[in-house]
C-alpha cells in the first residue's frame, strides 16, 4: 500500500477502505508518511468530503493511535458531555453534579483552556485546593463511590488527532466536517463514555457561526458516535451572546453554584436542563425527557445537586464551604461598571467580542503558557432582550488593574441598544441521527 494512491483516490473521490484509512493514521502518526502527504490528504478530504463510513473508520483509527480510558469498572451507563465551545460556558459546572445526583456516572476527562476563559479544570481550580492530579483507580473509586469526578486528558490520547490538528491549522483545512467531527469523536471516545451529548453552539462566539454549518457537524459527529456503538446525540444551542452572566473563572463557579441553588441565568438554566435531560434518559435513570426534567428540578430543589457539588469538590481536594460562602472564591480588588449611552432594549452583544474584553483582563489565555487570573472577568447585567435605561449598568467588570478603558470600549463597541425588542432563540435544534 502506497500513500500516493491512497492521495489520488481520496483525489477523485472514490471511497477508502477502513485498511487504508488505518494506513494513514498509523503511518503519519509514527512519523513514516511525511507532512506534505498529510497535508495533500486533508485537502484532498476538504474538497471531497467522506462517507459516513469513512468518517468512523477515521475516527477509531484516531482512537486507537494512543491510550483509551477504560471506564468498565465503573457501575452503570457513563454519559459524557462536549460542547464546541463559547463564552461563559458554565454548563458543565452544573451539569455534573446535578446529573449524578440522579446516580447517573459522571467520569469527566477534561483539559485547560486556550481562549476567552479557562478550561472546566482552570474553572474548578478557582476553588481553593481543588486537583486533577489523581489516579485512575482513584478516579474510578470516586465516580462509583459518589457518582462523579474530573481527571485531566492523558498526554497519549488521540496523538494522531494532535498531530493532524497541528497541520490542518497551518494548511487551511480547517474548516473540513469530516475532519472536524471526526477530532471531536475520536477524544470522546477514547475517554470511554458509554453515551455522548453534544452540544454544538452556533451564533457569532462559536465555532460554526451559521445553522445549517452547526446542523452539518451535529449530524456528522451524531452518525459517527453511533456507528461505532456509543448512544449519541447533540443539541444545536445558540451562542451569538455570551451564555449566562458571568464571563471568568471564578466568577462561573459562583454562576454554576447559584444555579445548582436555582438561583441562575435562565438561558444557563435551561440549557443545562435540555442537556440534563438527555443524559438521564441516555443513561436510563428516565424513560421520557419530561421525566427526566423533572427529576433534575427536584434535586435543585431539595438540595441534593448543590450537595453533590461540595462532596465532589472535597473529594478532589477542594474547599466544599465555597458552596456556602461564594466569596471563599477568587476575588478582583477592583468593580467598574460599564454604562449603556442611550436607553432601549438590548438587541445584540457580539459573544467573540467581549469574550476578547475579558481576556484583556486575564481572564483567559492567549497562548497555552499564558498565566489565568482566576478572579477577573466579566458580568453581564442586560442580555439580549432586556431594557436598559440610559446611564445604567450593561456590564460590571471585575479587575485586578485600574486601567480598564480598553476593556469598556471593546464591550461598548459589541453591545447594540436599540428601539426594537428581540426575543433570542436559545435551542435551535435537537439531532438524533
Amino acid at each position: 500500500m502506497r500513500m500516493v494512491d491512497i492521495i489520488a483516490k481520496k483525489r477523485d473521490g472514490k471511497e477508502l477502505t477502513k485498511e487504508e484509512i488505518e494506513f494513514f493514521i498509523k503511518g503519519y502518526t509514527n512519523g513514516d508518511i511525511p507532512d506534505y502527504q498529510a497535508s495533500s490528504f486533508a485537502m484532498a478530504t476538504y474538497f471531497q468530503d467522506m462517507t459516513d463510513n469513512e468518517r468512523a473508520y477515521l475516527t477509531m483509527a484516531m482512537v486507537e493511535s494512543g491510550d483509551q480510558i477504560d471506564l468498565s469498572n465503573i457501575e452503570g451507563i457513563k454519559v459524557d458531555k462536549h460542547s464546541t465551545g463559547g463564552v461563559g460556558d458554565t454548563t458543565t459546572l452544573v451539569l455534573a453534579p446535578l446529573v449524578a445526583a440522579l446516580d447517573v456516572p459522571v467520569a469527566k476527562m477534561s483539559g485547560r483552556g486556550l481562549g476567552h476563559t479557562g478550561g472546566t479544570i482552570d474553572k474548578l481550580e478557582a476553588v481553593n485546593g481543588f486537583h486533577v492530579e489523581i489516579t485512575e483507580d482513584e478516579f474510578i473509586n470516586l465516580v462509583n463511590k459518589d457518582k462523579v469526578a474530573v481527571i485531566g486528558q492523558t498526554g497519549n490520547l488521540t496523538p494522531a488527532d494532535k498531530k493532524l490538528y497541528g497541520l490542518r491549522d497551518v494548511t487551511g483545512t480547517v474548516n473540513s466536517i469530516p475532519l472536524i467531527a471526526s477530532s471531536i469523536m475520536s477524544k470522546k471516545i477514547a475517554a470511554g463514555a458509554d453515551a455522548i451529548v453534544l452540544d454544538v453552539k452556533t451564533g457569532a462566539g462559536a465555532f460554526m457561526k451559521t445553522i445549517e454549518d452547526s446542523e452539518l457537524l451535529a449530524h456528522a459527529m451524531v452518525k459517527i458516535g453511533n456507528n461505532v456503538g456509543r448512544n449519541t446525540m447533540a443539541i444545536i444551542s445558540d451562542m451569538s451572546q455570551p451564555l449566562g452572566r458571568a464571563i471568568g473563572n471564578g466568577l462561573e463557579v459562583k454562576e454554576a453554584i447559584e444555579t445548582l441553588k436555582g438561583e441562575g441565568p435562565e438561558d444557563l438554566n435551561e440549557l443545562v436542563l435540555t442537556l440534563g435531560s438527555q443524559m438521564v434518559v441516555l443513561a436510563k435513570k428516565a424513560n421520557t425527557l419530561e421525566e427526566a426534567r423533572e427529576k433534575l428540578q427536584e434535586v435543585i430543589k431539595n438540595g441534593k445537586a448543590l450537595e453533590k457539588f461540595r462532596v465532589f469538590l472535597e473529594n478532589q481536594g477542594g474547599d466544599g464551604s465555597v458552596v456556602d460562602d461564594v466569596t471563599k472564591l477568587p476575588q478582583a480588588k477592583y468593580t467598574f461598571e460599564v454604562e449603556a449611552q442611550e436607553s432601549g432594549y438590548v438587541s445584540n452583544i457580539v459573544a467573540d467580542e467581549i469574550g476578547v474584553a475579558s481576556m484583556l483582563l486575564g481572564a483567559g489565555r492567549a497562548t497555552k503558557d499564558d498565566i489565568i487570573d482566576l478572579a477577573v472577568g466579566l458580568v453581564l447585567n442586560k442580555k439580549v432582550g432586556d431594557k436598559v435605561e440610559k446611564g445604567e449598568s450593561l456590564v460590571t467588570i471585575y479587575a485586578n488593574q485600574e486601567d480598564v478603558k480598553n476593556v469598556k470600549d471593546k464591550i461598548l463597541k459589541n453591545i447594540t441598544v436599540s428601539d426594537k425588542q428581540v426575543v433570542p432563540t436559545l435551542i435551535h435544534k435537537v439531532i438524533t441521527d
